[in-house]
């Protein structure tokens, strides 16, 4: 696997995951401007099952010691909100106002990345990361996907793993 950024594919996510030093491989797709379903899109693109493709949420959290988290799912799983709530000792959860996870983030929806963000959020990702030898996370922009261990995404996010979601599609 790569461990570097090109400057065609050069996002704050590829440049502070080729920081790191961590191995890992771009993958560059078209992106249809129509889909509203980002993970799944990526999946189909890159011809990988839908749960090594890991979408990456902005979580708001009520009355916890963090007011922002970004959660790490599988894209054929949507986010159970009443778990992150807890792993993060909140009293509630929901989904960002995607004006608010860009301004936080630095990334456009469904090209936020867990890695390089403009104010890094703690990051907690679901355990069934472990299931596969290498996984796909955002590269920072809409048809940008970077494959990596997930033992390196865990260390590259300084992230927690927890069971976050739940089978099912479109929900978040």
């Amino acid at each position: 696997m790569s461990k570097s950024a090109n400057k065609s594919t050069g996002t704050p996510a590829t440049v502070a995951l080729a920081r790191t030093g961590l191995p890992h491989t771009l993958h560059p797709y078209v992106h249809d401007p129509r889909s509203r379903y980002f993970g799944e899109e990526a999946a189909a693109a890159l011809h990988v099952d839908p749960a090594r493709v890991f979408k990456t949420l902005v979580v708001e959290l009520t009355s916890g010691p963090e007011p922002l988290v970004t959660a790490v799912i599988p894209a054929d799983n949507h986010l159970d909100l009443k778990q992150i709530a807890a792993l993060s000792k909140a009293k509630r959860a929901a989904l960002a106002d995607p004006a608010v996870a860009q301004r936080v983030t630095g990334f456009v929806r469904g090209g936020i990345s867990p890695l390089g963000q403009k104010r890094q959020t703690p990051v907690i990702i679901d355990q069934s990361v472990a299931a596969a030898p290498t996984i796909f996370v955002s590269g920072g922009r809409r048809g940008l996907s970077v494959e990596m261990a997930p033992d390196d995404l865990v260390r590259a996010t300084h992230g927690r793993l927890g069971t976050i979601s739940r089978p099912g599609l479109h929900w978040s």
